[in-house]
């Protein structure tokens, strides 16, 4: 199906697979498929079943006669026994081998980790003997990661119990989704390229204030080594056999919420059509995206699918998910759908809107979201892919293709890179979120300081921001306006190539829910995991 010969896998048992490096395209070479993006609405907390339509518009495209492969996110831990269960999509569109995929797949989450503590431990330990780097420990900012949710590691003191055991200082975990080293994997294009991004980490300054990087430590040789199977991308199908490259899992709120630049070249190289998604909503993962992924790499999208669902617009128009709705909190929550089309308008594209249809709906919320799209001049499909697998599809396979056969506008973004970090800023809060104003903590305004003082403000930025609302605050739901958004601080992503820009009260390491999934995991006597 992709012409991939069995010397250019690597496998993992009987279902899973890793293409080897000679099966990977040149770093330069021209893509032959074309890029449809699926992102979606601000979701609630259980999510809109995007990785479900993204899976099942590729089995659509497959049923109507077309080749197509997908290109998405691994699962992490940390939502698998949190609260939205696991990553590999649902009902008839699902992820092969499901449990495996979610669980530990073929390694990669925990090379990431272990490159990641690489580091730190390196760090530590050149603190420890004080070597020549003349390291200030209480300028160290280099967390360790974990993957898995767990809010009692986010504040940590190290190093007690006197000197044979490190130099006391605080720190904490964050999840390994939200590592740098994640995001370097996921933007690196090949292996001279992932070296020289864990090269550039930035991880802390010595007693003059001169920046100490990961090539300064020499972790870069053995942090490269420990991702050699982590930089190829995994091969495994969905429930109609569509090839699925899945590769790479940064959380689209704390991180670019994107798969590897690999991995989507790699499927562009394979098939005609590859399904690509962007989360959470497309206010964090799809713009980046565009300003981050498609910057770095060169790739660009030919079309933008939009997944909108009755329950979400029934909580932006202040109802309960979990209730039966009135007509007026869906076509209140319809401000909020408008205004992310308008954010996919500021790339250029008229996004495609599937209506991802839930057990419950009814057939009038689905009309007025549907006559709502048709004002404003967009095409819809209604999927029922959960239930029907790639025949709940076919009508939105048909609907994008047509869109694609639009002329296909040129590449934009919303800021140029030398403009200030401020206005940058600025730019993706006014026009994606519609904020009225940027207020900078006073961290945020030294650390901005810093940032020019040492050259890396023509950096593009990654704003990490709540998934639930369009403003900083999970609580203001729908379709808040002349709401100011709050930065926090501004990190320094030198490897990954941005500025991760924290706002609100947003966290690198999730905390469990009051009752986690992990409550409902299993493994039965006959050697089967259940429950996820």
């Amino acid at each position: 199906m992709l012409g991939l010969q069995p010397d250019k896998l690597m496998l993992f048992g009987e279902h899973m697979a890793k293409l080897r490096l000679s099966a990977l395209p040149q770093k330069n070479a021209l893509p032959k498929g074309k890029i449809i993006l699926v992102s979606a609405i601000n979701p609630t907390r259980t999510g809109e079943g995007k990785t479900t339509v993204s899976i099942g518009l590729a089995q659509g495209f497959a049923r109507i006669g077309q080749q197509v492969a997908l290109a998405l996110r691994e699962p992490s831990l940390g939502p698998v026994f949190g609260i939205k269960g696991g990553g590999t999509g649902g009902g008839s569109c699902q992820l092969e081998p499901s449990t495996r995929i979610n669980m530990h797949f073929t390694g990669d989450l925990h090379a990431v980790g272990a490159a990641h503590n690489l580091l730190a431990a390196l760090l530590d330990n050149a603190v420890h003997f004080r070597s020549g780097l003349d390291l200030e420990h209480r300028q160290v900012f280099w967390r360790r990661v974990l993957d898995m949710n767990d809010r009692s590691l986010r504040q940590a003191v190290i190093g007690l119990g006197g000197r044979l055991n490190g130099v006391p200082r605080e720190t904490g975990f964050d999840i390994t989704a939200a590592s740098e080293v994640m995001a370097i994997l996921c933007l690196a294009e090949d292996f001279a390229d992932l070296k020289a991004r864990l090269g550039r980490i930035l991880v802390g300054f010595d007693r003059s204030g001169n920046p100490v990087t990961a090539q300064s430590l020499q972790a870069t040789g053995a942090m490269a080594a420990l991702l050699h199977d982590a930089m190829l991308p995994n091969l495994v199908q969905t429930t109609e056999g569509v090839p699925a490259f899945v590769h790479g899992g940064p959380f689209g709120n704390i991180a670019h919420g994107c798969n590897s630049v690999i991995a989507t070249k790699a499927a562009a190289a394979c098939a005609d059509w590859v399904v690509t998604e962007a989360g959470f909503g497309f206010d964090l993962g799809a713009e980046k995206f565009f300003d981050l992924k498609c910057r770095s790499s060169g790739v660009w999208p030919s079309a933008v699918v939009l997944v909108v669902t009755a329950r979400a617009l029934r909580v932006h128009g202040g109802g309960d998910p979990s209730r039966p709705s009135s007509i007026e909190e869906i076509e209140r929550g319809l401000a909020h759908l408008e205004h992310h089309v308008q954010s996919v308008r500021a790339f250029g594209f008229e996004p495609v809107i599937a209506i991802n249809r839930f057990i419950g709906d009814t057939e009038n919320e689905l009309s007025i979201i549907e006559q709502y799209c048709v004002k404003l001049g967009l095409s819809t499909a209604l999927f029922t892919g959960f239930t029907d697998g790639g025949s709940g599809a076919e009508t939105l396979a048909h609907a994008v293709i047509t869109a694609t056969n639009r002329p296909q506008p040129p590449v934009r973004y919303l800021y140029d890179l030398n403009a200030s970090p401020e206005d940058k800023i600025a730019a993706v809060a006014s026009t994606i979120y519609g904020a009225s104003e940027v207020e900078f903590s006073r961290t945020a305004k030294k650390d901005l300081e810093r940032i020019c003082a040492l050259g890396f403000d023509r950096l593009p930025v990654c704003i990490a921001k709540t998934h639930l609302s369009l403003s900083s605050d999970p609580a203001k739901i729908g379709h808040p306006e002349a709401f100011p958004l709050p930065v926090e601080s501004v990190r320094i992503a030198a490897g990954a190539g941005y500025l991760l820009v924290m706002t609100g009260d947003i966290v690198t390491m999730p905390g469990l829910p009051r009752d986690p999934a992990a409550h409902r995991i299993d493994l039965s006597n006959d050697g089967n995991i259940v429950g996820v």
